[in-house]
């Protein structure tokens, strides 16, 4: 496991299925009573970690659907700090597509203006969140934010941004094809091969 993920954190080779399984009998069994006490029992999980599993409990446990209404813009910082610091595409990913989704969902135009800001910054896993945000909107997905998170990372040379511009707009081609296919042709120029194929691969 630790090989597959090229992690420098050890694993304890918890199975995903059995980290879920664990998860759905501690969560429930230890209720937290405030956004604080959620925020601060998943830093700890999360700074303290010395196996990777930690780390995806952490995930796991702001992720948790009691928890929705926690998932607000206040707690941001929280996020960014996973991102920054995990630094991985396993952590990244999940926290762009469900926490931070969530929070966009909650607070829409702040949330907006923060990701359009992280598409534009230093950090390579805070600009592959912002493009990735929305991954689960469908019909929901607001266009703009979604073109303006990718546009400052069109030319950029990394596996991971090219990776994730095609995987955002492959997802929205299940909501409108005819959409992704225009913007494909528009920006052919500068969309990296992997971005095309990925974009274009169920149309």
């Amino acid at each position: 496991m630790q090989a597959y993920m090229k992690s420098a954190m050890p694993f304890r080779g918890v199975s995903s299925t059995a980290q879920k399984a664990i998860w759905r009998e501690v969560f429930p069994a230890h209720p937290l009573k405030s956004q604080s006490d959620w925020r601060t029992v998943a830093l700890e999980l999360w700074r303290g970690a010395r196996f990777r599993e930690e780390r995806y409990a952490a995930i796991a446990l702001t992720d948790l659907r009691a928890y929705r209404d926690y998932r607000r813009m206040t707690v941001v910082p929280m996020f960014e700090e996973m991102i920054v610091t995990g630094a991985w595409w396993d952590y990244v990913d999940t926290i762009a597509s469900h926490q931070l989704g969530d929070v966009l969902s909650a607070d829409t135009a702040r949330a907006s203006a923060l990701m359009r800001r992280w598409a534009r910054v230093r950090d390579m896993w805070k600009r592959r969140a912002s493009i990735l945000c929305q991954i689960r909107f469908k019909q929901d997905t607001d266009l703009d934010l979604l073109y303006a998170c990718i546009e400052p990372n069109l030319d950029d040379r990394q596996f991971f941004i090219r990776k994730a511009i095609g995987w955002a707009l492959r997802s929205y081609a299940w909501t409108d094809p005819k959409e992704v296919n225009r913007y494909v042709k528009a920006n052919r120029e500068r969309l990296s091969p992997l971005s095309v194929r990925e974009a274009l691969k169920n149309i």
